[in-house]
């Protein structure tokens, strides 16, 4: 039942967040027949967020039941609204750097890079120390993704500067979500309450549904975009089955993780991006010279280095956990207090 339920997870996984991939390349370069560029982030935030919420809901409903007199306003709505608005934020940025022109397999590959501010931060900080491995892992990853965006033109145009720029805002939400991840936790032990896979989809892409619909209005997105979906119905039925995309994806990560753990997931979706990066550039036309190619497979062996570091980690305080049990249990045993 194990391997059934593996399979599920992961080809639920692979088979959204692939087409999600695909979808969200040819959306982002798409051109109507006047030459019009789709140039509206927040609307594409809004509509995708807004299907996670849908399915997100459903879900909960189904599955874990609702709790809604016990999530206090304070205590834990503004983890979830700071944790949502990051998360939109860092979107937004990923979004707007593909249509300043950066390649998707760049924005795929920089993406990876989200433990570079994690790492800044905790070191100004003097929270954390890391291995030589782990920052060999981050150099790779860095080093490769600017070897792909340095390597000459893609089909759709070269990577821009202010394209790479929103990149490096993307990864600084992307590092400061994690610290709010955290809290959110904190909360939900201090009151008793354990996490809930769709509970935390649908709260989350809800506060992102509420700050990408308020920056719709306030960046004047809304009436344009909508005139422009209006006027191509091609791309607004690509952008309905990409917002589904990720809804199902999604669903399908926290399934993931709510029947095995966040490891298992992580490998799943680690390994997705790595097939993402190499499906576009066989179908989307992308063209890579010998920098291009060593580029890739230097960002790909840092990406997979850090998953096996994490994978090893994980074994490591499995048997160290075992062990203390074993030690616990043990006749005679005296624990130390």
């Amino acid at each position: 039942m194990g391997l059934l339920q593996l399979l599920i997870g992961a080809g639920g996984i692979y088979a959204a967040f692939l087409y999600y991939g695909s979808l969200a390349e040819d959306v982002l370069t798409y051109k109507s027949a006047s030459g019009e560029k789709f140039e509206y982030p927040w609307l594409l935030q809004v509509l995708e967020a807004a299907a996670n919420v849908l399915l997100g809901f459903v879900c909960m409903v189904a599955f874990e039941g609702t709790r809604f007199g016990q999530l206090s306003p304070s205590g834990i709505q503004v983890p979830y609204l700071v944790s949502g608005a990051l998360q939109v934020s860092a979107k937004y940025c990923t979004t707007s750097a593909m249509i300043a022109g950066v390649s998707f397999p760049v924005a795929t590959l920089a993406k990876s890079s989200k433990m570079v501010p994690v790492m800044i931060g905790s070191l100004i900080l003097g929270k954390a120390s890391y291995s030589i491995r782990e920052y060999v892992h981050v150099l790779l990853i860095v080093g490769g993704t600017a070897a792909v965006s340095m390597a000459g033109k893609s089909k759709k145009g070269e990577s821009s500067m202010v394209g790479l720029a929103f990149l490096c805002a993307a990864l600084a939400c992307d590092g400061i979500v994690g610290g709010t991840q955290k809290g959110l936790k904190a909360a939900l032990k201090d009151k008793g309450m354990k996490e809930r896979s769709f509970e935390m989809q649908f709260f989350t892409n809800f506060y992102m549904t509420l700050t990408a619909i308020v920056f719709v209005f306030v960046m004047g997105e809304f009436t344009p975009g909508v005139k422009f979906l209006l006027g191509n119905p091609g791309i607004f039925s690509d952008i309905l089955k990409f917002s589904a995309c990720s809804a199902v994806g999604q669903a399908f990560i926290f399934y993931t993780i709510s029947t095995f753990d966040p490891l298992v997931c992580t490998t799943v979706t680690t390994t997705r991006k790595v097939f993402s990066v190499l499906l576009s550039i066989f179908t989307k036309g992308h063209q890579l010279n010998t920098q291009g190619w060593g580029g890739i497979a230097l960002a790909c062996s840092g990406i997979l280095g850090e998953l096996e570091e994490k994978y090893s980690a994980s074994k490591k305080k499995a048997k160290k956990d075992s062990g203390e049990v074993e030690l616990e249990q043990k006749p005679g045993t005296k624990k130390n207090h």
